[in-house]
């Protein structure tokens, strides 16, 4: 699809429009207002687009939407083609392997997992020359005066925006600054995790092997041959630590503790995970809202609708959520009735999404001994069973195609 702009559907009224963060939701936004004629802003905090990371998957719904950005031939390319997830049991013996696919409910040769930085470097390049991005700085205040917002940034700037959007995650400052603390909207699932590249000793590539107790697992992933892999320690854990969100030798204490075994690589990953300069230390979590918009200000991608990682699906349903969002507002002249309307189509996509962190997430880490029993003895059978609740959930939405809308007044 090409960039010209549609000036039929231009709003005037709401032309300018701020979108806080520049991971996956923000640039797919962008892409979509800029395409629609619109006048924006990205503002990110890190120095510029993040590269390298682990891949995600884009599936179903989403694949469609990458399609019709026309990214779809270099998101293929960037394919990293996970062929098969290994599991072992607490000695750090096979169990049995199964694909991607067959785990997820996805769908062997039209889903696509690419490394995130690939997927931000994707959807950047076609609008770095047409949007305005602001790196090394962030939203300090907002001021809804009813009809503009009034933006202060952490560099002192001040700017006057139409509207403000959100789509700086999990842990989203817009969300704070405009809908109060995030306690209100955090729904905690039980586990912790911490994620960091280790080299790789066994010669993996594109493959995953897990090891598995209940409530607990420690994980290998490997791309491409050769290079350094990323390693996960995930645990089952009553309270949320939030006491160590701030303090990194907390976090590293907090993890080995919970893994003192010394079979299969656990040592290894437990070394490799104190001694790491790249550890990501996280609950695993959602984000679970009454609405994604108040006033002048919305909400998109995990900010408003984290699904977790345990999903699988929080890139993809960032990517639907961004394209509905920028097609309501070329469609509706109101911003109320865009944001209302991107809500009800979004939504229910959201929640089915979201559903799969404790249902379709659980073949990852079964929380229970006979859950991990289960689990092992549909890996040891000849057939592993098709996840259509998962499937379901991923091609839950028909995209409408704004395009061919006429402008509502």
């Amino acid at each position: 699809m090409n960039h010209s702009v549609n000036h039929s559907m231009n709003r005037s009224a709401n032309h300018s429009i701020l979108i806080s963060g520049a991971s996956i939701a923000g640039p797919a936004l962008a892409y979509w207002l800029d395409h629609y004629g619109f006048d924006v802003t990205v503002v990110e905090r890190a120095p510029q687009i993040r590269g390298g990371g682990y891949a995600i998957d884009i599936r179903g719904t989403a694949r469609e939407v990458v399609d019709r950005m026309g990214l779809l031939p270099q998101l293929r390319r960037a394919h990293v083609n996970t062929r098969k997830l290994s599991f072992l049991d607490a000695d750090g013996a096979l169990i049995g392997s199964v694909t991607p696919e067959a785990l997820a409910g996805g769908s062997a040769g039209l889903d696509l997992e690419v490394r995130r930085g690939d997927l931000a470097d994707a959807l950047h390049a076609p609008i770095r020359d047409r949007v305005e991005f602001l790196f090394e700085d962030s939203i300090a205040a907002l001021d809804d005066r009813g009809g503009h917002v009034d933006v202060t940034f952490d560099s002192g700037a001040h700017r006057t925006f139409d509207l403000v959007i959100g789509t700086d995650g999990l842990h989203s400052n817009t969300r704070r600054l405009a809908f109060g603390p995030e306690d209100a909207y955090h729904r905690y699932l039980g586990h912790v995790f911490a994620g960091f590249t280790v080299a790789d000793d066994l010669g993996l590539s594109h493959e995953a092997v897990i090891w598995n107790t209940p409530g607990r697992a420690a994980v290998l992933y490997a791309h491409e041959p050769g290079e350094r892999i990323h390693g996960f320690l995930v645990l089952k854990r009553e309270d949320a630590p939030y006491e160590a969100f701030r303090n990194p030798q907390a976090q590293r204490d907090l993890v080995a503790a919970a893994f003192p075994e010394r079979t299969w690589h656990v040592p290894r990953l437990v070394e490799a995970m104190r001694g790491a300069d790249d550890l990501f230390f996280d609950v695993v979590s959602q984000i679970h809202m009454p609405t994604w918009s108040r006033g002048r200000v919305a909400l998109a991608g995990d900010a408003a609708h984290a699904t977790s990682f345990l999903s699988g699906q929080g890139s993809s349903v960032a990517l639907v959520g961004a394209y509905v969002l920028a097609g309501e507002l070329a469609r509706h002249s109101d911003h109320t009735a865009a944001f209302t309307a991107y809500e009800r189509t979004v939504r229910p996509f959201a929640e089915r999404n979201q559903a799969l962190a404790t249902t379709g997430g659980t073949g990852l880490i079964p929380s229970t001994q006979a859950k991990l029993d289960a689990r092992n003895t549909a890996l040891r059978a000849p057939t592993y069973p098709t996840n259509t609740e998962a499937s379901a959930a991923h091609n839950g939405l028909t995209l409408p195609n704004y395009d061919r809308t006429v402008p509502e007044q």
